[in-house]
């Protein structure tokens, strides 16, 4: 079952023929996620294509890739009535970024997955107040690395490979963390149902709550990895939330410790300014609320462990 994409999910890369788009793209091809075409304004009518290749494809990355051409679109819109696409990735520049996602709610996505990073804080102010209009709409992202059900479906820049089914879920502000719960998790013997990316920016479509409620509906999912790191106040709210309505185990880790304050570390949400937003402040909240913290991103896997146990 797992949350949010499935097998069946029909996806269009917004910037398609770009440099970032065109790449991941392809690798989400060759995962096995259904491509059903893309858009970039004025190349519509055109294909974008992939050519075939023996090795490099499926969910070990050894199988072949079949030849593919993928139609082009001038609008989003387009796009939704010629392939009946329910979700997209965005790989559009940041001046653009924000129209390119109210051109997808628009249109009629339901799931809309926004990878570009440096988006304007007030642009992404004023995309968040018009997504209200589209309650049906979710937005991941921006400046995240995607999600992924593992041997279903792929959406964003993660690496494919190192994914394995099972019924851990997985939903973090860093990407490169990400991958390395990821790595972690299956290599203490389980799998992922879902691994979502949230993405590092002030303002952003989905937060960790958001997917929690999904995890903890989701038969499928046993156990729920959460990393978070400096900056706001989300983990703080995750961990209430945890503690009032999560039945299943959660293992946590925190990044940025050693930040020197009033100073943005990677993420543009990554910064504490003065005692809000520490690290300090968001593990004493997880812990209070009896989920499982870890002090080292190597811990990751140990730390779950040690939580599946415990129930």
């Amino acid at each position: 079952m797992a949350i949010l994409v499935d097998s069946a999910t029909r996806v269009i890369c917004q910037g398609i023929t770009g440099s970032a788009g065109a790449t991941h793209t392809r690798g989400c091809y060759a995962y096995g996620t259904r491509m059903v075409g893309g858009v970039t304004p004025g190349k519509g009518g055109t294909f974008f294509e992939i050519e075939a290749a023996p090795t490099g494809g499926g969910y070990d990355g050894k199988g072949p890739i079949k030849e593919a051409k993928l139609p082009i679109f001038n609008t989003v819109a387009e796009a939704v009535k010629a392939t009946d696409a329910n979700a997209t990735m965005i790989f559009v520049p940041p001046p653009f970024a924000a129209d390119a996602i109210m051109e997808a709610a628009e249109a009629g996505i339901r799931l809309v997955i926004c990878v570009t990073e440096g988006i304007p804080v007030v642009d992404m102010t004023k995309v968040k107040r018009a997504l209200q209009r589209y309650p049906k709409v979710r937005l991941v992202g921006p400046n995240c690395p995607g999600l992924i059900t593992p041997e279903a479906c792929k959406i964003g820049i993660m690496p494919g490979y190192i994914h394995k089914a099972g019924d851990i879920g997985i939903l973090s502000r860093s990407g490169t963390l990400t991958y390395e719960a990821v790595w972690q998790v299956t290599q203490a013997g389980f799998g992922q149902s879902s691994c979502v990316g949230i993405g590092g920016d002030p303002v952003k479509g989905t937060d960790f709550i958001d997917v929690l409620e999904l995890f903890e509906r989701d038969p499928e999912t046993k156990g729920v990895v959460m990393i978070g790191e400096i900056g706001g106040s989300a983990e703080e709210e995750a961990a209430a939330w945890i503690k009032k309505n999560m039945s299943k185990p959660v293992a946590a880790f925190i990044a940025g410790r050693t930040a020197p304050p009033g100073r943005r570390m990677g993420h543009a949400g990554a910064i504490v300014s003065g005692k809000s937003g520490t690290a300090e402040s968001k593990v004493e909240a997880l812990r209070a609320a009896g989920i499982a913290v870890c002090d080292s991103p190597a811990e990751i896997g140990a730390t779950l462990l040690k939580a599946m146990k415990r129930l």
